[in-house]
C-alpha cells in the first residue's frame, strides 16, 4: 500500500460536517494539505497529519465530526490496502487529527462580561405572573433613570421579549471583536437586547434537549459584544431548571429580583425560587420582591382597586423572608396592551403604571447599592 495527499483527501470528502450539511472539502474545512508520512523501518505505520480548521472553540459538532473524519481516513486506508495486496510498506496507519479555530477562543468562565458592573436575576418560581413584563420595564426604566443597561431573555423554550420590544423582525448580526465572532446585540428603547427568539421561527416550537439549550444560552451570554453595562438584566424561565444553573454556573450574579402575584398558589413557588438562590451551594442574595398584579383598577374608575389575586400577599412574604417589597404593580389593562404592542408602560413616567416602574428601577438601584457596600461580590456556583 502507497498513502498519497490525495487519497486522505478523498476520505475527508464523505464526512459530513453538521454545521454546514456538507462535506469537509466543501466547508473548506481542511487547513491545509495532509502530511503523510512513509514507514521509517519494516513494520512501521504510515503517519497521516490532518488539520481540520472550525468556527470555534465552543464548536458543539467538534468532537464528532473529528472522531467521523479519524474513522474515514482509517477506512479508506483499509479498503486501500485489501485493494493493493502485498506490498513492501506496512499496511498499519496512525491518524492524527489536529484542530484550528476561525475565531479566537472564549474566554474562561471567570472572565466572561469583564464591563459589566450588576448581574440581576428576575425570576419566578411560577409561570404567568408578569416576570418577563416586570422584567422588560425594570431594564426600560433602569435606562430611563440614566444607566447602561442590557437584557438577556433566557427563556429559551418560551421567549417573549422580541415582541415586548417591537423586534420581532430583527436579527442581529456578527462583528469582529479581537479576533472573535461576537453577536451585535440588538438595541431598543436605549436597551442592549438579545434571545433566542431572534434566531427561531416564532411559529415553531424549540424542541431542544437541555444540553443544547443551556449551550445557546452560553452563546448568547458569552459570545456577544455586550460592551460596559451598569446592569445586565436577566429574564429568567419559570421554575428552577438547567438554564438557571448554567446561569449561576456561568455568571456572578449580583441578586435576584423574585416576581410574584399576591394569591397563595403563587407565593408559595416563589417560596422555592427563593430557596433556590438561598441554597447554601448558591448563596446568591435576594434583593426582593415586587407584587405584580397587586390590584385591579379598571380605567374609567382610576382611584379604584379591586384585589382579585387576594391583598398583599408578597408584602407579608417580604415580611416573612426578611427582603425588601420593590414595587407593588397593579392589573391594568394598559400594561397588557403596551407589552402587546412592543411599547412598555416604563417608557412613559406620566402614567401610573409607567411612574411605578420608575419607582421600582430607583428601589432596585439604591438596594444593589447596598449590598454591593455591605456584601462580598457573589462567587460563580460550582455545582455538578
Amino acid at each position: 500500500m502507497t498513502l498519497y495527499p490525495k487519497i486522505i483527501l478523498d476520505a475527508l470528502a464523505t464526512v459530513t460536517y453538521a454545521g454546514t450539511k456538507k462535506n469537509l472539502i466543501d466547508s473548506e474545512m481542511v487547513a491545509d494539505t495532509p502530511v503523510v508520512s512513509a514507514p521509517s523501518s519494516p513494520g512501521a505505520p504510515w503517519k497521516v497529519q490532518v488539520v481540520l480548521e472550525f468556527p470555534r472553540d465552543t464548536d458543539p459538532f467538534l468532537k464528532s465530526t473529528v472522531k467521523a473524519a479519524e474513522a474515514a481516513v482509517r477506512y479508506h486506508c483499509r479498503k486501500l490496502a485489501e485493494e493493493s495486496g502485498p506490498s513492501e510498506y506496512s499496511d498499519e496507519v496512525e491518524v492524527t487529527i489536529a484542530t484550528e479555530f476561525k475565531s479566537a477562543p472564549r474566554p474562561d468562565v471567570g472572565q466572561l462580561l469583564p464591563g459589566v458592573k450588576n448581574i440581576i436575576a428576575v425570576s419566578s418560581g411560577k409561570g404567568g405572573v408578569g416576570k418577563s413584563t416586570v422584567s422588560a420595564n425594570l431594564a426600560i426604566a433602569l435606562s430611563r433613570l440614566g444607566y447602561r443597561v442590557g437584557l438577556l431573555d433566557t427563556d429559551i423554550f418560551g421567549p417573549s421579549m422580541p415582541k415586548m420590544f417591537c423586534a420581532e423582525d430583527e436579527r442581529p448580526y456578527a462583528v469582529k471583536k479581537d479576533g472573535r465572532d461576537l453577536i451585535c446585540p440588538i438595541e431598543r428603547y436605549g436597551v442592549k437586547l438579545l434571545s433566542i427568539g431572534f434566531f427561531v421561527s416564532p411559529t415553531t416550537a424549540t424542541l431542544w434537549r437541555g444540553g443544547m439549550a443551556t449551550s445557546a444560552l452560553k452563546q448568547l451570554i458569552a459570545d456577544a459584544d455586550w460592551g460596559e453595562l451598569d446592569y445586565f438584566i436577566l429574564d429568567t424561565p419559570p421554575g428552577t431548571s438547567d438554564i438557571h444553573l448554567t446561569l449561576l454556573q456561568t455568571l456572578p450574579i449580583t441578586g435576584a429580583v423574585i416576581v410574584s402575584t399576591p394569591q397563595q398558589v403563587a407565593l408559595a413557588d416563589a417560596r422555592k425560587g427563593i430557596d433556590m438562590y438561598r441554597n447554601e451551594k448558591v448563596n446568591v442574595p435576594i434583593l426582593g420582591l415586587v407584587e405584580n398584579m397587586a390590584w385591579f383598577t379598571p380605567a374609567e374608575l382610576p382611584d379604584s382597586r379591586y384585589y382579585i389575586f387576594g391583598r398583599e400577599g408578597c408584602k407579608h412574604l417580604a415580611e416573612e423572608m426578611g427582603v425588601p417589597l420593590l414595587a407593588q404593580i397593579p392589573l391594568v389593562q394598559s400594561i397588557c396592551d403596551n407589552g402587546d404592542a412592543g411599547t412598555p408602560a416604563a417608557l412613559s413616567s406620566d402614567t401610573a403604571t409607567g411612574l411605578a416602574f420608575i419607582n421600582l428601577a430607583q428601589s432596585v438601584v439604591t438596594v444593589v447599592n447596598r449590598r454591593n457596600k455591605e456584601q462580598p461580590k457573589t462567587k460563580i456556583v460550582g455545582m455538578k
